[in-house]
Formats: structure tokens, C-alpha cells, sequence
């Protein structure tokens, strides 16, 4: 069975104000055009569809368009889909009913009674069922109410606690599909810049991979650079499209897999997804940076770093006539270098909520509780949302 897997689409995402509509809706129709060439049997969508909880008219228009197009392959591809932590519940799963029948289903909520379990869809090949288990991004507090017992008290216990309540057939193949920060032990995936404000570092959101050892394949989002953690089947997808300067060599595209009879290897490939405009950083003095533009290059989205020693006038102007899209304009020079290294007691710039828990420790003299750090994690990512 051949799985496509992308996450963090991210639709209505803007880089430094740029309106990114027309990138998006390219890369969309590139997904569609290699599921229409490489015919998988699903295809997997690990959370994060929009960027913002309340997604923009404009945002709507450019996913309903790419769930129209998914849904008019013919032999139909089944479409699996859960929320991440940037997508409203609600609003991801409207009209979903409506959606199944065209074989697109959703999961934006993880159990949240006695009576509900994971979403779990079966499709069937050559060597039987394939199992996918989808679970959307899961805080403690979504949970709680399933285990009265306290046992979902942090991230790690409440996603452990949940799949081990669904009691998983090992002697088939299951595929978990999920949204969240996985760790494995004290390793951690390879960050971006473009996530770091939704992820406390090395704080109360990560969770241990020891709880989804138990799959076949595992289906992540949440992490913008394509990359495994822990062990080779599982692996985040990484974003479709570059959103920071920090993803210039990312090699963006669609994670496929393979997955033949239970117990044999995985066969793993990727398809290159190319945006008609880059994202990229460019060093050199205010000449030397001209001299590089050309025709092909010039409409990239631009982070420049200046290095000439003498004073520049209005060099951003001078740019602006070569490079369309400039993100910003840094100097960097000998005289600002001794500045830097003259500055006494330079203080560490903290992430949010790591400044959060130094200052709350100092003022109580004692460590903040799980529930007090979830709750300010929410305030921040909330603040976060709105300054965007």
C-alpha cells in the first residue's frame, strides 16, 4: 500500500506581511498533479491544514479548491486529515459528513467520552487491513475526563494514555497519523524558526516516541524539516513550502511510503515539490549583492546581509530596484561586530514561557505545576496568533 504524507499546510500564512496565496495554491496543485502520476492508496494530511484558528475567507477558498480537486481523481484516493494545534476544531470539521461521502474524512478532536475511541479507518491490499488511527493534536486537558485517575496529568501520559486505551491489533498493520512534539529520549527533531514560538523547549509539550513504537508507520506533523526521530518509520513530513529564512535548504516535497506485508522493511521515497519562488539569504557587500540578481532570481523572497565597511545610503531603496521581495537588510561589518563583542552582560534571550518559569520560581520559590505552564503556553500561543 502506497501512502502519501504531508503536513503543516499552513494556508493564510503570511512571511514578513507577504500574502503567500499564490505559492500556496501552486504547491497544492503540484500534491494533486503527483497524486494523479503516482496514484497512492491514501493520502495523509498530519494537521495544521491553516495557520491562524480563525482562517481567513481567502484561506478557505484555496483548501475547499484543493479538496475539490483530491476528490475529482477518478479511481477516488481516500483523504485523511487531523487538526494540529493551529486549527480550529470546529471550523476544520465543518461540513465533514458531507466530505466522507466524497472520501476525504477528518479527525479534529481526540476522544473526549467513554463511548468515543481514535478514529480509526481501514483500507485492504494484497496482504489484508491496514489500520490508520488518526489522532489530532492532544493536550492534556482534551482528555482528562477520560481518565478521572489523574493518569493524563501531562502531554506525554495523556497521548500514551489514549492509545493504549484503543488496544491496538499488533498482528496487523496500523499506521498512527498525528500532530505533536515527539522526542526520543532526550533528542529532540530539528527545529525551525518559523515554529519556535509553538514549542517549549524541552518543556511540557513533548512527547516520548516509546508510546507509538507499537505502529507500522508513523505519520507526523507539527516539525517544518522533513526528518525521522528515533527510528526510521517515524518521521515528520515537514512543511509543503518554505516559511522562514531558517528553511532555505530544506528539500520540500511529499513524503511516500510504502508499506508491504506486516514485519518486512518500509520503502520510502520523495517527491520534490518546487515553488516558482524561493526563499533564501544572501551575504556580500551592497555591489556584490546586485551584481547576483537576475531575471530568474529576483522575485525570491530575500533576507540580505550587507557587509560593506563604509556607510551605505538608503541601501534598501538601492535593493528594492533589483530584488522584489526583500524580507530584510542586515549590516554586518567589522564595526558592528566590536559592538557587539564591547557589550557587557549580555542577557540570554529567552523563549515566552521559559521566561515565564524562571520568573515565576523566583517570585514563589518553587517550580511552576504542569497545569499553571499549560495554561500560560496557552495565553502565549494566543498572543502569538493575534500580533500575526
Amino acid at each position: 500500500m502506497k501512502l502519501f504524507h504531508i503536513s503543516d499546510l499552513h494556508i493564510g500564512k503570511q512571511l514578513h506581511y507577504y500574502n503567500l496565496k499564490d505559492l500556496q495554491t501552486e504547491i497544492l496543485c503540484q500534491i494533486v498533479k503527483m497524486a494523479k502520476e503516482h496514484r497512492p492508496d491514501v493520502i495523509l494530511i498530519a494537521g495544521d491544514i491553516y495557520d491562524k484558528s480563525v482562517p481567513s475567507g481567502e484561506a478557505y477558498e484555496i483548501f475547499d479548491e484543493f479538496l475539490n480537486r483530491l476528490a475529482d481523481i477518478n479511481p477516488s484516493i481516500p483523504v485523511l486529515i487531523i487538526a494540529g494545534n493551529h486549527d480550529s476544531a470546529m471550523r476544520l470539521k465543518f461540513a465533514s459528513s458531507f466530505l466522507e461521502k466524497n472520501n476525504i474524512h477528518i479527525s479534529v478532536l481526540p476522544p473526549q467520552s467513554g463511548e468515543e475511541y481514535l478514529k480509526k479507518i481501514t483500507l485492504h491490499d494484497q496482504y489484508g487491513n491496514v489500520n490508520f488511527y488518526m489522532l489530532p493534536f492532544t493536550k492534556p486537558a482534551y482528555v482528562r475526563n477520560l481518565f478521572e485517575d489523574g493518569t493524563a496529568e501531562d502531554y506525554n501520559s495523556a497521548v500514551r494514555a489514549v492509545i493504549e486505551r484503543e488496544k491496538i491489533d499488533t498482528a496487523e498493520r496500523n499506521v498512527l497519523i498525528a500532530h505533536q512534539f515527539f522526542v526520543s529520549n532526550t533528542t529532540e527533531p530539528e527545529k525551525c524558526d518559523s515554529e519556535l514560538a509553538y514549542i517549549s523547549v524541552g518543556g511540557i509539550d513533548s512527547v516520548d516516541i516509546d508510546c507509538i513504537r507499537i505502529f507500522d508507520y508513523v505519520a507526523l506533523g507539527h516539525i517544518h524539516g522533513p526528518q525521522c526521530i528515533g527510528e526510521n518509520y517515524i518521521r515528520y513530513s515537514g512543511t509543503p513550502l518554505k516559511y522562514s529564512v531558517s528553511e532555505e535548504r530544506h528539500q520540500k516535497g511529499i513524503t511516500v511510503v510504502t508499506l508491504e506485508e506486516k514485519n518486512t522493511s518500509l520503502k520510502y521515497d520523495h517527491i520534490p515539490l518546487c515553488a516558482s519562488r524561493d526563499v533564501r539569504s544572501i551575504t556580500g557587500t551592497l555591489e556584490q549583492v546586485i551584481a547576483a540578481a537576475s531575471g530568474k532570481n529576483r522575485s525570491d523572497y530575500v533576507s540580505i546581509t550587507l557587509t560593506n565597511e563604509e556607510s551605505l545610503y538608503r541601501p534598501k531603496d538601492q535593493l528594492e530596484e533589483h530584488y522584489d521581495n526583500i524580507l530584510e537588510v542586515k549590516l554586518e561589518n567589522k564595526r558592528t561586530q566590536s559592538r557587539l563583542e564591547n557589550v557587557e552582560n549580555t542577557e540570554e534571550i529567552l523563549y515566552p514561557i521559559d521566561a515565564f518559569r524562571d520568573f515565576y520560581q523566583i517570585i514563589n520559590n518553587q517550580p511552576v505545576s504542569s497545569v499553571e505552564e499549560e495554561l500560560m503556553s496557552e495565553i502565549i500561543s494566543e498572543i502569538i496568533n493575534i500580533q500575526e
